[in-house]
């Protein structure tokens, strides 16, 4: 079995690090500069940075944020908000980006999937998916949650996977921000339809809420944010006691120092 990854996520807004709860009420909770540095070191398996507000602002993700964030890490970075072109993306992955998220650009043009997928390769191309329950089934919505796309989260995956994206980064309005655990219904329904990754995003709040996403909702990898921003857990204990429960998750390694990354 592959190994589980832990992800951190860093929600960007004007160069500081924001979280909210259901995507609203966004207050600041650090540098990201400081916290990549951080997680750099603290052995989280990817790191995937969000500018919540590009998108609603029309604008790019901010590049000067992407450039210093990437000098801190030797691990996976995955940066989304703002990315509407071709253009977009070549900025975002010159940056120092390795993998690039879409969401609303991909609801407004799927082909776009398909178009940085053979520029860049599927495993570079992720598809953010915002999702709400609407009775038995999960609405997507787009620009920051703002916005129903009129889509079902299940049937958008599917698409999605067939338009190019190597992975889905999977997110519970609903549970975003709450602490009440991943929302494993929903992860369970997208993950059993596709066949590439999916990151489960929304509801982080103990060692067990990981543990049942990867078990219960066969996510195969789960992103958090603020019980790592705030130094609540550590990335290093939680993936002892995962490994303890019998969940398959990479080694924490000693990070090497930062300096030399290219921005490329």
């Amino acid at each position: 079995m592959l190994s589980k990854r832990i992800i951190a996520c860093l929600d960007v807004r004007d160069g500081s690090v924001v979280k909210g709860v259901q995507f609203e009420g966004l207050g600041h909770a650090g540098d990201p500069v400081s916290l990549a540095r951080r997680y750099n070191v603290e052995g989280i398996d990817e790191l995937v940075v969000l500018d919540v507000t590009a998108t609603l602002e029309s604008r790019r993700a901010l590049v000067t944020t992407i450039q210093a964030v990437a000098a801190e890490l030797f691990i996976p970075l995955a940066v989304g908000g703002g990315i509407r072109s071709a253009d977009d993306a070549a900025a975002v992955i010159d940056a120092g980006a390795d993998k690039i998220s879409l969401n609303s650009a991909a609801l407004a043009d799927p082909g776009l999937l398909t178009a940085l997928a053979r520029r860049y390769g599927s495993q570079a191309v992720v598809v953010a998916i915002d999702a709400k329950r609407d009775g038995a089934r999960y609405a997507v919505f787009a620009r920051s949650g703002t916005a129903a796309a009129g889509r079902d989260a299940v049937e958008w995956a599917r698409e999605a996977e067939a338009r190019g994206a190597g992975e889905i980064l999977l997110t519970s309005i609903d549970r975003d921000g709450t602490r009440a655990g991943f929302e494993c219904h929903l992860t369970a329904a997208v993950s059993g339809a596709v066949q590439i990754p999916v990151i489960a995003s929304g509801g982080a709040g103990t060692f067990e809420h990981f543990e049942d996403v990867f078990t219960r909702g066969r996510a195969d990898a789960a992103l958090a944010a603020s019980i790592f921003h705030f130094a609540e857990h550590s990335v290093a204990d939680l993936k002892t006691w995962l490994a303890g429960r019998g969940i398959p998750v990479r080694a924490v390694q000693s990070a090497p120092a930062p300096e030399g990354r290219r921005a490329c």
